[in-house]
């Protein structure tokens, strides 16, 4: 824009009078892709973008009048007159339609957002209860239900709400024209100084490479809006002839609902005179008047325009299908057999019972045409695909692992009241376990790295999605946000070095010449941990210790008091079972680490209906789509947990509590 602005150059060679017009145009396609982006901003950052970019562009306005006044006695000014009138004009009207855009959002969005919520209620009302794995539903459902809330997403997203909009259909079509004047400029300059063409620019060769770089930003930049005014413009002709004329000029009360709770708003100046006061409050009155029947001018202006583009449109595709059919036409009978072959694969798929009619979750603002079919299939096929992702980054090791689990008795049997408390039985939680019992299987003799490097494997995928599930399930913080912590800080070293807190699980302090000798100087280790914290009494007494909140013990401490109690359990039961080898303890392990994690995966389901479900607008899509990658990534693993029966359905509140889980287990027989 430097060339645009200055004043000092009066002596224009055909490249400047081009880099002119071409500054302009490349200020008008800026506004124009500009113009979706306001819905992904605040209402305060619109206003904010919206001032800002005004001054700046009526600041090149301004430069633009000063330098036609200056060249005005000069017989070349009036050899580009036209393009910089006309491209100026088109910034100007692009401004506006911008401003006119930015007070539409807000109220677009409370629109849109109470759409949204009243078809939340209504899949809530009759899904919720269906997808908590009740004994009927289906992972067929939980995905049609993300289908429906992605629907929901992106029909519902700002910055898709003001894409089909009319101003923004409206503003495509003049980036369209400038481009257009841009192209002639190109054309005509050259050709009009072809016998004396030189450059006199102060900026040599410069000027050139700034022309050739706008000329490539100009052309990129056109196909957006280019787009979006084509396509919009071929789903309105579809439409054309249902609506009487006033119908489609219509001014919906989004356009100026800001305008109007402007206008009745009180004064928010102090102002002592009740006279003065009054003149303030109707001169306000009467400048809002203005500006809603200048949007009002302005939104007719673009419903004329998108309806007039439709018409063309609709012209241009009859022409080009007559053309193709009378080309075609000796082909009919080649064709019948297919078309039949075409419409009978319709038909079944019609029939399909997992087809599900989503035009219902379209969220429409009101006056606007119900989304195309093609449209809206394509929506359903960018979800699919982010399922399909998901697929592809499932971990083949965990799904080996959740089927191991037949009846989540691995909940119960990992702890035992009989073993002792040591000082203090603090809260427990999911991930604690997994991990010590991980600890503890790959330390383990005669055990190949295989199957610990696959257990490792499996375990760091479960981790993930039961950290999900802890961080869902505790929105609020509770006692187990220390044991969680704890548990994180244990698994970086089981994972990426096989050591527990310093300890190197197949070292000859951790290993033992038998399973049994192992588990117990795991025990021994963790039991000397806790000694030793409560022990000592370099700042506080062991009383203070005894009675302090868990959350202000050391992670080591909180890890070693779950490796105590873990293995005091599974020596206590090798009293019963001495017969087992090394290979089968591993495995018995592996099958109570796959219960945990089964029943703890068991409320992946609300989890992935929370993220399809975010209250902030600007947020929602990003949210459904992580759902959407989550449901891929653990629908086998859903599949196989739903197979599990439990004789009694636990509360969807406690589903997420490992306590609760420990306590409903302890009453069903063993």
């Amino acid at each position: 824009m430097k060339l645009l602005v200055d004043l000092t150059n009066l002596h224009l060679g055909v490249d400047d009078k081009i880099v002119r017009i071409n500054s302009l145009v490349l200020m008008s396609t800026s506004l124009s892709n500009f113009t979706t982006s306001l819905g992904s901003m605040t209402n305060n950052d619109i206003a904010l973008n919206l001032a800002a970019l005004s001054i700046l562009v009526l600041t090149i306005i301004g430069n633009v009048v000063i330098s036609a006044v200056q060249m005005f006695s000069f017989l070349s000014f009036f050899d580009t007159v036209a393009e910089v009138a006309g491209s100026s004009a088109a910034v100007l009207m692009l401004l506006l339609i911008l401003c006119v855009s930015g007070v539409m959002v807000p109220a677009a969005k409370a629109q849109i957002d109470l759409a949204y919520r009243d078809l939340h209620n209504r899949i809530s009302i009759k899904n919720t209860q269906r997808v908590e794995w009740e004994g009927f539903t289906s992972v067929d459902e939980l995905r049609i239900a993300v289908r429906r809330y992605w629907v929901m997403a992106e029909t519902g997203s700002s910055q898709f709400v003001i894409a089909r909009s009319a101003t923004c259909v409206a503003s495509g079509l003049i980036c369209l024209l400038t481009g257009l004047v841009l192209v002639e400029a190109h054309v005509r300059l050259p050709m009009m100084y072809a016998a004396k063409y030189t450059t006199t620019s102060n900026y040599k060769w410069s000027t050139k490479v700034i022309l050739v770089v706008q000329s490539i930003g100009v052309a990129i930049g056109t196909i957006a809006p280019l787009m979006r005014w084509f396509v919009a413009a071929r789903f309105k002709s579809s439409d054309i002839g249902t609506k009487s004329f006033k119908e489609e000029m219509k001014v919906e009360s989004y356009w100026t609902q800001k305008l109007v709770d402007w206008k009745k708003s009180p004064v928010s100046v102090h102002i002592r005179s009740h006279t003065l006061r009054k003149l303030v409050y109707n001169a306000k009155g009467l400048l809002l008047n203005l500006c809603i029947g200048v949007q009002i001018l302005i939104v007719v202006a673009s419903k004329l325009v998108l309806l007039a583009s439709s018409v063309f449109v609709k012209g241009l595709s009859f022409f080009f299908c007559f053309g193709h059919i009378n080309s075609t036409s000796l082909k009919k009978s080649c064709c019948h057999i297919s078309e039949e072959s075409d419409y009978t694969r319709g038909v079944e798929s019609m029939a399909e019972p997992d087809q599900s009619d989503y035009s219902r979750y379209v969220l429409l603002l009101e006056g606007e045409p119900e989304l195309p079919q093609g449209t809206l299939k394509n929506i359903c096929n960018e979800v699919d695909k982010l399922m399909k992702i998901g697929r592809k980054n499932q971990s083949k090791n965990l799904v080996k692992l959740v089927k191991k689990c037949v009846n989540f008795n691995g909940v119960r049997e990992f702890d035992t009241v009989e073993v002792p408390i040591l000082y203090q039985e603090p809260a427990n939680c999911w991930s604690m376990p997994v991990v010590t019992l991980t600890s503890i299987a790959i330390s383990l003799p005669n055990i190949s790295d295989r199957k610990c490097n696959n257990l490792l494997s499996a375990v760091s995928k479960a981790l993930y999605y039961v950290k999900l599930i802890e961080k869902s399930s505790d929105k609020n913080g509770d006692s187990t946000t220390a044991v969680r912590h704890a548990a994180d800080m244990a698994w970086v070293g089981v994972e990426f070095s096989k050591k527990w807190h310093g300890k190197d699980l197949s070292g000859a302090s951790v290993r033992g010449s038998s399973d049994k000798a192992t588990l117990q100087n795991l025990s021994d280790i963790a039991e000397k941990i806790v000694g030793d914290f409560f022990s000592s009494t370099d700042e506080i007494t062991v009383t203070e210790k005894k009675d302090s909140l868990i959350n202000n013990w050391p992670v080591k401490v909180i890890a070693a008091r779950s490796m105590y109690r873990v293995t005091q359990t599974l020596l206590l039961a090798r009293k019963y079972d001495v017969s087992l080898t090394d290979e089968e303890l591993f495995e018995s392990l592996s099958i109570m680490i796959a219960d945990i994690v089964a029943a703890c995966l068991t409320n992946l389901v609300s989890v992935i209906i929370s993220k399809c479900h975010n209250n902030a607008i600007e947020e929602r899509e990003e949210s459904v789509r992580q759902a959407a990658l989550l449901f891929g990534e653990t629908e086998e693993i859903l599949e196989i947990i739903q197979k599990i029966d439990l004789p009694v359905r636990l509360d969807q509140e406690k589903k997420g509590n490992i306590q609760e889980w420990r306590a409903f287990m302890e009453l069903m027989p063993r």
